[in-house]
């Protein structure tokens, strides 16, 4: 490895934090270790804190705490409880919402809490001022564009609102099972309702930054809660229209690795394009003996990934 990389950052994904004994998934076939995954992130903190030299940031990929929270009336204190711990870490943490985030707070909300880390002001994001979504640069020649996957959702938006409409006819259109939350039979079993999409204006906004990054000769790393190539996910687990995400980054020269979370079980693709698709191992789902996080190391021509427990070290070259 070269001595001094350009930039350090820490990943991580779906802690879904619940002061709860374990549990399991939907299915009933997979352990999920509500309680200790919040001992998992701690540890992370302390090991990103120990790193020498220190890194730059941290970039949480969704789901930070579970849907239980809300059942139980303990969302407030649970969001409390891991922001306390990645507030330990004396380094900015970028966060993606997911759908956990929704079954425990409305967007409102959520733009008002500490997992709002878009910064101030239109021009860092959409026009839309409850869209996490946002691009910031880190270091010279390089940026990090958040993306928001739940800007189409049935979740997290007021159903009077135009929004809601729209997701919940489209939703309605591509699945036409009884429960929203089934994929069975589908053609496109991304249409369920714990995922989401991209409105036309995030992509448009989107393709700008991108337009951006080629001008100036910078390489982007781009993050989100939902996978958006099937090579690095279960189709079950994408985006809703993750064709539209994927067309925009490959019209664009400056992409170098997309960052998401969501399947537990995590992916990896190199693309046609030449673009990284990495999805993280969740934290929920990893035992109390292991870990599921990382330290990425980036470089004129590669990132290297330093992988804890779950999570298989990676050299991706540009």
């Amino acid at each position: 490895m070269e001595a001094v990389p350009r930039v350090a950052f820490g990943v991580i994904a779906d802690i879904q934090f619940a002061d709860a004994d374990d549990g399991h998934d939907f299915g009933g076939s997979r352990r999920r270790y509500y309680r200790h995954s919040l001992r998992l992130l701690r540890d992370a903190v302390r090991a990103w804190a120990a790193e020498s030299p220190p890194i730059d940031f941290v970039l949480q990929l969704g789901d930070s705490i579970d849907g239980l929270n809300a059942r139980r009336g303990e969302a407030e204190d649970a969001l409390r409880q891991v922001l306390e711990a990645l507030g330990r870490l004396p380094v900015p943490v970028h966060h993606a919402w997911g759908n956990h985030e929704f079954y425990n707070f409305s967007r409102a909300r959520l733009a008002q809490s500490g997992l709002c880390s878009r910064p101030a002001g239109d021009a860092a994001g959409p026009p839309d001022g409850l869209c996490q979504a946002y691009h910031c640069s880190p270091a010279a020649r390089l940026r990090l564009v958040v993306l928001d996957a739940y800007d189409l959702s049935v979740l997290g938006r007021d159903p009077d609102s135009p929004r809601y409409e729209e997701s919940l006819r489209l939703l309605r259109e591509k699945n036409t099972n009884e429960d929203l939350n089934s994929p069975a039979g589908l053609k496109e079993p991304q249409f369920v309702a714990f995922n989401g999409g991209f409105s036309q204006a995030q992509l448009n906004w989107f393709d700008e930054v991108l337009k951006f990054s080629d001008e100036n000769q910078e390489k982007v790393v781009v993050m989100g809660h939902l996978p958006i190539h099937p090579d690095a996910s279960d189709r079950v687990c994408l985006a809703w229209n993750y064709e539209a995400a994927l067309s925009v980054i490959h019209s664009h020269r400056c992409v170098v690795c997309v960052l998401a979370g969501h399947l537990h079980d995590g992916g990896y693709c190199l693309d046609s394009h030449g673009v990284h698709h990495l999805t993280l191992e969740g934290v929920i789902e990893t035992p109390p003996e292991s870990n599921a996080f990382g330290t990425i190391y980036v470089y004129e021509d590669k990132m290297i990934l330093k992988g804890r427990g779950r999570i298989a070290d990676r050299v991706m070259q540009f």
